[in-house]
């Protein structure tokens, strides 16, 4: 691994791989839809063109030995033809280019949303099914991606895809800020009893899977094929970890519930009104969502820490305290 591209370089995955890969005196360029200066100032080839062009990617991927595609449309609302685009048709393109120019190496960024069925995960493993019935295109379009990727495995083309869940730290402009929104205009309600517990991932520790996973696929290539759960070393209960998140940050404390069939069922109806408007806003419910608030999914990391030698590199209470100094440092 020396030559290496990133799909998705500009993204809060994607950046900070690029970086760490930089401070390993790899030889990187990414592709995004914008352009980079920040990455520019670094050394870092930046090539702004869109995963769905597979030209575009054949002429990019050329010389490169590893690929790290982390480029998605992520989030839980919109056209299915956006999700499976990207997601699925960008992820062909990827492993074609690969295939084209005699890359080795492909490490893809999945989601453990991939085997969410609407039941409670509770320490399951790799061996658990892919969902059956998504609730939302991102879901769906991820779970025939990842199966590319994983078929795609070969002699010539080495390839493993991780699952990270809940990337969070400093640099995050979605998941927590999306968080910390909806605290501020005391808009969040706990879904369910309360009880349910999940998986959360430190960027750095997501970064570092990524690192041991490239690297096993140029030396030993055991996790060649598969897929990988990423995490913090403990899940955590999901609506005290906000609430100490908000409790740092000045925030009031969620306290006001919501059954969780009530939350289902306005999900429900709410993606029925904005599929009838034909709205292009993200409903504040949906019933994907209803069940990730209320539904415990947190999964074994035991193969990614026998197979890639993965071990969390920051402990979530580290973590808190490098988030919310960046916080307070970004006016996010």
């Amino acid at each position: 691994m020396e030559k290496v591209l990133v799909t998705g370089g500009g993204g809060f995955i994607g950046k900070a791989l690029v970086r760490e890969l930089v401070k390993r005196g790899k030889e990187v360029a990414v592709v995004g839809r914008n352009h980079y200066p920040d990455l520019t100032a670094l050394g870092v080839q930046c090539h702004q063109g869109d995963i769905r062009d597979l030209v575009f990617l054949e002429r990019v991927l050329a010389d490169r030995d590893t690929v790290f595609h982390v480029a998605a449309k992520a989030g839980i609302w919109g056209s299915r033809e956006d999700y499976y685009s990207i997601n699925v048709t960008g992820t062909t393109n990827v492993i074609a280019a690969c295939r084209r120019q005699g890359v080795r190496h492909l490490v893809y960024t999945s989601t453990p949303s991939v085997v969410f069925d609407q039941s409670n995960l509770e320490g399951v493993d790799e061996t658990t099914p892919y969902a059956t019935k998504p609730l939302c295109y991102y879901a769906a379009s991820k779970i025939q991606a990842e199966k590319e990727v994983l078929r795609a495995q070969s002699n010539s083309l080495n390839t493993i895809a991780l699952r990270p869940h809940l990337v969070w730290g400093p640099g995050d402009h979605h998941l927590v800020p999306r968080l910390l929104e909806r605290g501020k205009d005391n808009s969040l309600k706990i879904v369910g009893t309360g009880a349910n517990r999940v998986d959360i991932a430190y960027i750095d520790n997501v970064v570092y899977a990524h690192i041991l996973a490239a690297e096993n696929l140029s030396s030993s290539v055991s996790g060649a094929g598969q897929a990988f759960f990423i995490g913090q070393d403990e899940s955590v209960n999901l609506w005290q970890w906000i609430n100490e998140l908000f409790a740092l940050m000045g925030i009031q404390q969620v306290t006001r519930r919501v059954p969780f069939v009530a939350a289902y069922c306005v999900g429900l109806g709410l993606e029925l009104m904005h599929t009838l408007l034909k709205s292009h806003d993200e409903p504040r419910m949906t019933r994907f969502l209803a069940n990730q608030l209320a539904k415990s999914h947190w999964f074994s990391h035991a193969k990614a820490k026998n197979i890639l030698g993965y071990r969390q590199l920051v402990s979530t209470e580290k973590g808190i305290d490098l988030l919310i100094d960046w916080l307070k440092g970004s006016n996010v």
